[in-house]
């Protein structure tokens, strides 16, 4: 029972907020919906892709672009026996397949038409169509959709509501590749539908159909869950080899440069040409998403692709060793290191989900941040606030035995646990007031109290002023020390000056008492200096921070031996080989009770 008493709400709050922590970061690797935390997901992904795009040389791919100086030499639009001539061409120089990424909604010239209908059903050529996963008022119906296969259902193909595809002169072609995407909420392209869905068919993507045409096996695509294949970037444009479309029609490309390569036939010209944002910039043009996934599809054939890894089970279990961590320090560490320390994990995991993200495209990147943010932004001002009301509590205790002078000291020194009982030099005053009980029996119970408070002014004062440390008042007396909790060289000369201020002020106070027809008054001081245990002692019902040893006890003695000397301060040994600034009248050797051997004794010389 005394466990469970002992286990405050503070307690609580403290487990509960790591617990809290690490549930937000396991919120973060579940699937949602658009979210801010999404958006932050694939801000950090962007920067990790571009950071890992690499320009190593892409040999398996070959871009041929319409560019703006192919566009100079042969003007815009190209007829259909340049775009035939230019498709053959490739061929004729011993591409594997080509992919053209032009729609061509309206017939042309019907020998142009032809010869890309003959080079699309019988030749490594794949044609390009558009599907739209917008849901639209009125739906696009635009020329006739061709390739894809029979499928009752969607079987993890997105499904499309529209379509701009090429003129029925073309619909018998079997390789066909959808060009349509759909950015994300930002705008940026950062996944391609690898199937899409529509009116009981499967259609590839354009990459996805360019391999199917000359790959005699299929290479896996991992389900996704929603159909959208995330674009790795895995190469930047420079990575890629591209060919000027106007350049290979003048005969001026090596054939070499073209044998044995997929190729890409499309337009980054800004006047016909798609641009679209990527990771790799804002304006990248949409030849590089197709080359990009192109790119996936072949590593993944040919065994090169980076190996799956658990990001979610990764991510949780560090968000896991963050939240035990920062439940240890929060309590034992100040703000400042805890601040530190986060700040530490953040930048850690932050490099490793740099590593993670090429091996898992799902996991949430920003979800241990997330979890970090969270205990900066509640664990360290909770843990704070804890440590500053034990501050305060500590303060509190604190001027109720030391000087406000000690307690600034304190603070400055820095010390972990100052009511620590510790092994101390320090000096002891004990003082009482002589002959008390003759001096309140006589008097009403209101004015032996002003009496007894009065007189404890006159000792308490002088000692706090002097730097000392209040132990307890012992009815009409005190016990304080010098030299704890903060060590000083001088606890013995403080004492002494203590005890000399004390003796005014009584003097005073006496006075004042004999004026109004009272008694005289009289303090008995002992004071002693040596080792000591100080610190916070007592057990779980109260506790007292005082001083104990062998020196203390010796005051006791000096203090009751005062009464049979005419000095009002009676003094050990032990402080007189302490003391710098006084002199002393030495009174003999004396016998103490309690004591086995006599011992010196003195008393201030200024005093005598």
């Amino acid at each position: 029972m005394a466990h469970l008493r002992s286990f405050s709400p503070s307690h609580l709050l403290h487990l509960s907020i790591p617990l809290a922590a690490l549930l937000l970061a396991v919120w973060a690797q579940w699937p949602r919906g658009a979210s801010a935390l999404d958006a932050a997901d694939e801000w950090l992904r962007d920067r990790f892709v571009a950071a890992q795009a690499a320009d190593t040389p892409e040999p398996r791919i070959l871009v041929v672009d319409i560019d703006e100086t192919s566009l100079a030499a042969h003007p815009w639009p190209w007829s259909r026996e340049r775009l035939a001539e230019l498709v053959e061409t490739v061929i004729g120089d011993g591409a594997r397949a080509v992919a053209l990424d032009i729609l061509q909604g309206e017939p042309g010239d019907p020998a142009g038409d032809m010869r890309l209908a003959v080079l699309a059903q019988q030749g490594p050529l794949v044609l390009a169509q558009l599907f739209d996963y917008e849901q639209r008022p009125q739906a696009l119906r635009f020329g006739r959709p061709a390739g894809g296969q029979a499928a009752r259902e969607a079987g993890g193909a997105v499904p499309a509501y529209g379509y701009i595809a090429n003129h029925a002169g073309l619909a018998l072609a079997p390789h066909v590749g959808n060009i349509g995407v759909r950015p994300d909420p930002d705008g940026v392209l950062r996944r391609v539908p690898m199937y899409t869905w529509f009116e009981q068919r499967r259609f590839p993507t354009l990459s996805r159909a360019l391999l199917d045409c000359c790959a005699a096996t299929a290479a896996a695509v991992p389900d996704s869950g929603d159909g959208y294949q995330r674009v790795p970037f895995s190469r930047s444009l420079d990575a890629y080899t591209v060919a000027k479309a106007g350049q290979i029609l003048d005969g001026k490309v090596d054939p070499a440069m073209v044998a044995g390569r997929l190729v890409l036939i499309g337009s980054s010209s800004l006047s016909i040409g798609d641009r679209v944002a990527t990771p790799l910039g804002r304006s990248s043009p949409g030849l590089l998403v197709h080359a990009s996934m192109l790119t996936t599809l072949l590593d993944r054939q040919a065994g090169l692709a980076p190996a799956p890894w658990p990001g979610r089970l990764m991510a949780v279990l560090f968000s896991s060793a963050v939240a035990a961590l920062a439940g240890y320090t929060f309590a034992r560490l100040s703000a400042a290191v805890n601040v530190l320390m986060l700040a530490a994990a953040a930048l850690t995991w932050l490099m490793l989900a740099y590593g993670l993200s090429a091996h898992d495209p799902g996991f949430s990147v920003s979800g241990p941040l997330l979890s970090l943010g969270f205990l900066l932004a509640v664990g360290v001002p909770f843990h704070w606030q804890l440590a500053q009301s034990g501050s305060r509590r500590l303060l509190d205790t604190m001027r109720r035995y030391v000087a406000g002078e000690v307690v600034d000291e304190l603070l400055r020194s820095g010390l972990k646990d100052p009511l620590a009982p510790r092994l101390l030099q320090v000096t002891t005053l004990i003082a009482d007031m002589q002959g008390y009980t003759s001096q309140v029996e006589a008097l009403a119970v209101e004015e032996a109290a002003k009496l007894t408070t009065d007189f404890l002014d006159c000792l308490t004062r002088p000692v706090l002023e002097k730097q000392g440390t209040l132990d307890k008042y012992t009815g009409d007396g005190l016990v304080a020390f010098w030299g704890a909790p903060i060590p000083n060289e001088q606890h013995a000369d403080l004492a002494l000056d203590a005890a000399a201020s004390i003796l005014r002020e009584v003097a005073i106070l006496s006075a004042i008492r004999v004026r109004a027809g009272g008694q005289p008054l009289r303090v008995r001081i002992g004071i002693e200096s040596g080792l000591a245990m100080v610190g916070d002692y007592g057990t779980s019902f109260r506790s007292i921070y005082t001083a104990v040893g062998d020196s203390v006890n010796t005051a006791s003695r000096l203090e009751q031996a005062a009464r049979d000397f005419p000095h009002d301060v009676i003094i050990g040994q032990g402080t007189v080989g302490y003391a710098r600034r006084h002199r002393f009248l030495s009174l003999g050797r004396h016998a103490l009770r309690g004591k086995e051997h006599p011992i010196d004794l003195y008393t201030l010389e200024a005093l005598a």
